[in-house]
Parts: structure tokens; C-alpha cells; sequence
């Protein structure tokens, strides 16, 4: 955990409404039973869950009322690209601080309710993760208990295609399934757990799995960018990225189809975000 690299960065709730109100961001509604059914039976999986397109204000609006929370709506891993917000310097110093170089994304924008959980998975690149309003827990495991946390088969992507990626645990690590699950109990011996703060920042290795719950009642927000894996050597010997690499090949007849979806769309545009907002 790093703090004193966001102070005077006062990125809240109303100072991105002001920014970011007119403009229309991808919102996925999980629904709250969705986690009180086991994950096997589930058919999408955090960013393969499907989107609907509203404007920031709207969405804000969904925030104040309750409607997020009680449908579960969240906006997560929106490239803030193009936007008045894409290149703050205080963002760009903090980075710097950190020796962070060769990001892969844009800065994201992770808004929602608080209760929302973003289910156990890892990401196959370095990633940092900024708090700027409300307070996050993350559940951490290291990238030796792969197998240990049950990750779904990298068959999947041969049938659902992005929907339901091989980054994702089919163990809820909160409420274990023992009997289905033994080998958890192994890895709960290596688990950490932290809860990051408005200002502080979290550093995420490629291949470290990671469960984010967003504290309180209140409208959480975030910030993250993702990041090349350096030195290179890490890179070729991190397994957990060359097993998504891998799930994002066989995926391929699924995607191009999509493409061509998108292309004979009548808007276009919209279609192609559905899709990268899915990778």
C-alpha cells in the first residue's frame, strides 16, 4: 500500500459528475442474486457481463436514489481517454513516483455502490489501483495458488467466448464450498487481506488474484491503469499470463464473430465499444 501520492487530488463523486456528466459510459447491471448462486451456474463474468450505455449524470442520479445498489449497477474499467480527465498531472506524477512505465490502458474509471464486489480473478498485467472516493477490501492470493482457487476451465472460452474468462475463481472466498473446493483450505494459508483508503493506492502484480468490495453505503470510486510486466523475464516465466493469453486465442472465433456483428450494426461505434469493453 503507497499513500501521499493522490494528496490534492480530490477526484469525488461531484467533481467527475461535473466533468463527465454529458458524456455516456457502459454500466453492467449484476443483480443482487447473483452472487448468492454458485459461480458454476453462471454464463457471464465480470466484464462479459452485458452493458447498457447511459449518460454519467443518469447514472449519478442511480447512485443518490438507490436504484444502483438495488440492481447492482456498477461502472467499471471505463477508459477515461478523450476525456478533460485523461492526462491529470497529479495522476502522471504519482505514476511516476511509483516507476511505473509502459502502461497498456488509458486511466480507467471504476464508479459504484457500496456492497458491490468484483469477484475473485486476475489480471495478466501489472495494474495499480487508486482509491478516490469511499474505501475498497481486497482479498489477495499469490500467483502459486492458481490451482489452489479453482480458476474456470480455459474450455469455456471455446463455448462463451469473453463472456466467461478463465481469470475467474469458482470459489466464493468468503463462504467456501469445502467439499466441492478441498485444495482452498491450502490456499487460504497464503491469503491477505487490505483495505485501501480514499488517497492510497495499490499496487496489483500481473497474476495475483484479487477480490474488491466496495465499503459502506456511499457512492465508491476508483482509478486504475494496467501496465506491461517488467523486467521481460518476469513476463515469460508468469504462467497465469500465458494462461490468459491463451484463453483469449481460443476465444478468437467468438470475437471475430462479433466483429462482424459490430461492422453490419447500424451503430457502429457502440457495437465496437460493447466489444472492448469486453476484452
Amino acid at each position: 500500500m503507497v499513500t501521499g501520492l493522490l494528496d490534492g487530488l480530490n477526484w469525488n463523486l461531484d467533481f467527475l459528475l461535473k466533468n463527465l456528466g454529458n458524456l455516456t459510459f457502459p454500466v453492467r447491471h449484476y443483480g443482487r442474486d447473483r452472487y448468492q448462486r454458485d459461480k458454476r451456474t453462471w454464463e457471464t463474468i465480470g466484464s462479459g457481463v452485458p452493458t447498457h450505455s447511459i449518460n454519467f449524470a443518469r447514472y449519478v442520479r442511480m447512485l443518490r436514489s438507490g436504484e444502483a445498489q438495488e440492481k447492482d449497477a456498477y461502472l467499471g474499467r471505463c477508459s477515461l481517454k478523450g476525456t478533460l480527465l485523461e492526462d491529470a498531472p497529479q495522476i502522471r506524477q504519482a505514476e511516476a513516483r511509483l516507476g511505473l512505465r509502459l502502461p497498456v490502458t488509458a486511466i480507467n474509471l471504476w464508479v459504484g455502490p457500496g456492497g458491490h464486489t468484483s469477484a475473485l480473478h486476475y489480471d495478466p498485467m501489472d495494474g495499480t489501483l487508486m482509491q478516490i472516493q469511499g474505501d475498497k477490501q481486497v482479498i489477495l492470493f499469490p500467483p502459486s495458488q492458481l490451482y489452489n482457487l479453482y480458476p474456470f476451465s480455459l474450455v469455456n472460452y471455446l463455448r462463451y467466448g469473453m463472456k466467461r474468462r478463465a481469470l475467474y475463481s469458482q470459489v466464493y472466498p468468503d463462504r467456501p464450498d469445502f467439499e466441492a473446493f478441498p485444495r482452498y483450505r491450502e490456499a487460504l494459508n497464503h491469503c491477505q487481506m487490505t483495505v485501501v483508503k480514499a488517497g492510497e493506492t495499490l499496487f496489483i502484480p500481473a497474476g495475483w488474484w484479487h477480490e474488491v468490495s466496495s465499503l459502506g453505503i456511499d457512492a465508491v470510486c476508483s482509478i486504475n491503469r494496467f501496465w506491461n510486466v517488467l523486467p521481460l523475464s518476469r513476463a515469460l516465466t508468469n504462467w497465469s499470463k500465458w494462461r490468459a493469453h491463451l484463453g483469449f486465442v481460443l476465444a478468437m472465433p467468438h470475437l471475430l464473430g462479433s466483429l462482424a456483428g459490430a461492422i453490419a450494426s447500424a451503430d457502429r461505434e457502440q457495437a465496437f465499444r460493447k466489444i472492448m469493453q469486453r476484452l
